[in-house]
């Protein structure tokens, strides 16, 4: 009686089928039935090699991983040229947003800081600057309030850009972490960023304020023209010494005449030169203007998103798209963002505005008077000799004026443009 069917019954069906195939390999044989087992998976024709459902489950986790990836926060490098072009658009919008709110102010604040002849008289009180506004309006319209803004918005988009996308490259490098951001490195970006800015813009804020120092309506020059005029204008030292004073010279004073005569030839007095005319004055009042600018906007920033105050001044929800150095901060109220931009700008000017009056008296040095240009010194001197150490401040009331609604708008505009491009 034989036992093989019993034994062939007990054998594992996997096991039979390698068997089977084994000992009959090479033959044209049909495969023998293998019976299905419950709990056990076999895989299909369309199935990977790996098979079946195992496949189709790692693929429903390889596309649940990567929707949810698709979804996460991803950080933007602050060098990369997407948050350059996105952070100098912002810019621009945000410069050009706070000098057209404030194109009247600034043309009168000008005319009271080059101590135009015409409305001098004005200078000093709240009633002297609607007087000037006034006269403004009746001998040149309401679009003699913005003369020079087509000017301004060509400088201030590109300058605006620079400055505050340098102010970002800048600052990346300076505070590499968060444990190494302080007042002073914040100082020092926004400082580098000012300069920066005005290096490459400078040329097209001096044709603006001479455009603007015009008041007579019949005289208007055309924007060649006043590049051709500051082009050729030139400047012949004061003489000194004895011809000075009338004295006949002596051997040495002519000698020392000569020298000086040779080496003024020498040195360009006109030419391009002069579209970088009081650039030197706008260096130094750029240094604490921009810098302190930056550092108090961040930092009352900071302040207004304590825990504290952040219920009633932050956005809830609002990070960037794209954070920074995987750095989120939450969005100011249009308030809160509105008063820490005109907190800086007030601080700032008050610092600065002493080189600023310095430097708006050396830009017209040309279009008034003999039509010879000073120095720094011999212009901060004569102010002071005009009107004392108050003559540095003229004009800053206005200067408040315009200051406080122009960086107000001009972060507020900045930092909402920023979060609508994701950084």
């Amino acid at each position: 009686m034989s036992t093989a069917p019993a034994d062939h019954a007990q054998l594992d069906p996997l096991s039979l089928k390698q068997t089977y195939t084994s000992s009959h390999s090479g033959a044209d044989l049909p495969s023998p039935h293998i019976p299905q087992m419950s709990g056990i998976a076999h895989p299909r024709s369309s199935d990977p090699i790996t098979g079946g459902a195992g496949t189709r489950v790692v693929t429903n986790i390889n596309a649940e991983e990567k929707k949810k990836n698709e979804g996460a926060v991803k950080p933007m490098k602050t060098r990369s040229l997407d948050y350059v072009l996105r952070s100098g658009l912002a810019g621009g919008l945000a410069g050009c947003a706070g000098k057209t709110v404030v194109a009247p102010l600034d043309r009168v604040k000008i005319l009271f800081q080059a101590s135009n002849p015409q409305f001098a008289k004005y200078t000093g009180s709240w009633a002297g600057f609607a007087a000037a506004i006034r006269d403004i309006k009746r001998d040149e319209g309401a679009r003699g309030l913005f003369k020079g803004h087509s000017a301004t918005l060509l400088r201030i988009f590109p300058y605006a850009a620079i400055k505050f996308l340098a102010y970002e490259q800048i600052r990346a490098i300076v505070i590499p972490s968060h444990d190494k951001e302080t007042p002073i490195r914040r100082l020092v970006s926004g400082s580098m960023a000012g300069i920066t800015s005005v290096f490459f813009t400078y040329p097209l804020e001096l044709i603006r304020v001479r455009l603007a120092f015009e008041t007579k309506a019949s005289s208007r020059s055309s924007l060649s023209d006043i590049c051709r005029q500051i082009y050729f204008e030139h400047t012949t030292p004061p003489s000194t010494g004895a011809a000075a004073a009338g004295n006949p010279p002596s051997t040495a004073s002519a000698a020392a005449e000569t020298v000086s005569a040779t080496v003024n030839k020498a040195v360009p007095r006109s030419g391009i030169a002069n579209f970088y005319r009081g650039f030197g004055p706008t260096i130094l009042g750029m240094l604490p203007y921009a810098g302190i600018s930056f550092l108090t906007h961040d930092t009352v920033g900071d302040w207004l998103r304590l825990p504290a105050l952040s219920q009633y001044t932050t956005i809830k929800g609002s990070e960037a798209k794209y954070s920074v150095q995987n750095s989120k901060r939450l969005q100011l109220t249009a308030a809160a963002e509105l008063f820490s931009g005109a907190v800086a700008g007030l601080v700032s000017q008050t610092a600065s505005y002493p080189l600023e009056v310095i430097r708006r008296r050396m830009q017209v040095g040309g279009a008034v008077g003999d039509g010879h240009r000073l120095g720094f010194t011999e212009t901060a001197r004569k102010i002071f000799l005009e009107r004392g150490f108050r003559g540095f401040f003229v004009g800053l009331t206005i200067g408040y004026m315009k200051i406080i609604p122009m960086s107000a708008t001009s972060f507020f505009v900045y930092e909402r443009v920023k979060w609508s491009l994701g950084i």
